[in-house]
């Protein structure tokens, strides 16, 4: 087996040098370093993972949290971290909490004995007991999507409320006043903010946000379904719906086949998140698309500088990013949005055939 003394001989070296480059630890010339990772391709040399972490008290890898990986939305952002995290050299360990307190637990506990350098987390259950054991091992953690009361967890969101109620708005320029809004479960930040976009855009229009209009289920198909059928049979008259996710929207899509309504015609449709799927349906969907690279880069770069300084006052670290509308066909656009598709780039897996886009009024927010 290669090992470093090798290195070290055949750059013509001290095993202490391929160490230094190794681990940058200290200052080595350009050309010193040049001989040595020249020696280490031509050996095939691959460091001791173990004894580096012990060495350096990293590790490398970072632990993320999710409610259900399944999920598109969760699937894509995931999928974005782990190349962000990756382009850092860091790996990522995956853990579903699907929404229980005692799980989500359990994969803290589990990051932390395998030494994680930090956690990234979206929380559905109550996080105090996790985030209370990962200050004591004085890992960092890095909330993201959604906020729990009480917690000075740093965090990247996007700005949920000003997406709904550019949602909504979009609707109400399309005539619709009859307009529900289905969401996720009740005691979610990202659920609650959107809800508040919602009624902020019809109180503006002099609408009324009437509590039968409105539903709190869970962020799935089959949730999605059920709930259209229950805001129908509350109101009739509903001539729109801003569904909180695109997995809610494609259950509102079959609830309204179901009982004889055509999608962006009968009834408007807008949803949230942006994912693939969402161009995928019968009418496509419009949506308000999560910028998902971006808030992948900004929550590993928001973690290693956590990692990297410990010290920071983590409270004050908070990052609102803004969403953009994409105009389809569920919102009653057809094919006005259809007309400038040749202008109009793909974004998260939207056809650029398709699509209008529309950026938010908000702007990105930081607090340091």
């Amino acid at each position: 087996m290669v090992g470093r003394v090798d290195v070290a001989r055949l750059a013509g070296v001290s095993p202490a040098v391929v160490s230094y480059v190794l681990n940058d630890s200290h200052p080595v010339a350009p050309a010193t370093r040049e001989r040595v990772v020249a020696a280490i391709d031509e050996l095939g040399y691959r460091p001791n993972a173990l004894a580096r972490s012990l060495a350096t008290a990293r590790t490398h890898t970072l632990g993320l949290l999710l409610p259900e990986s399944a999920n598109p939305y969760f699937a894509r952002l995931s999928s974005a971290i782990e190349d962000a995290a990756f382009e850092d050299g860091f790996a990522v360990l995956l853990g579903n909490g699907v929404d229980s307190t005692a799980r989500e637990l359990g994969y803290v506990r589990a990051f932390l004995d395998r030494r994680v350098d930090g956690i990234i987390a979206v929380p559905g259950g109550d996080f105090a007991e996790g985030w209370r054991e990962l200050q004591a091992a004085k890992v960092p953690a890095v909330s993201l999507d959604r906020l729990q009361a009480g917690i000075d967890l740093p965090s990247v969101v996007v700005d949920n409320a000003g997406g709904a109620r550019a949602a909504t708005e979009h609707l109400i320029e399309h005539g619709r006043t009859r307009i529900a809004c289905l969401t996720g479960g009740e005691g979610l930040s990202s659920a609650q903010e959107r809800v508040i976009g919602w009624r902020g855009a019809l109180a503006d229009a002099g609408l009324p946000a009437e509590d039968r209009r409105l539903a709190f289920t869970p962020f799935s198909v089959e949730a999605g379904h059920a709930a259209t059928l229950e805001l129908l049979e509350r109101d009739p008259a509903i001539d729109a719906i801003f569904a909180g996710s695109d997995t809610q929207a494609v259950g509102t899509l079959r609830a309204l086949a179901d009982v004889g309504l055509r999608a962006g015609e009968d009834v408007a449709i807008v949803s949230f998140d942006g994912t693939p799927i969402s161009d995928y349906t019968t009418p496509r969907l419009t949506t308000v698309v999560q910028p998902y690279a971006e808030i992948a880069t900004e929550v590993v770069r928001m973690l290693l500088t956590l990692i990297d300084d410990p010290a920071q006052d983590r409270s004050r670290l908070h990052r609102v990013l803004p969403t953009t509308l994409l105009r389809r066909d569920t919102c009653g656009c057809g094919p006005a949005a259809r007309s400038d598709a040749e202008r109009v780039p793909a974004l998260a897996g939207a056809s650029a055939t398709t699509t209008r886009i529309e950026q938010n009024q908000t702007e990105p927010k930081e607090f340091l």
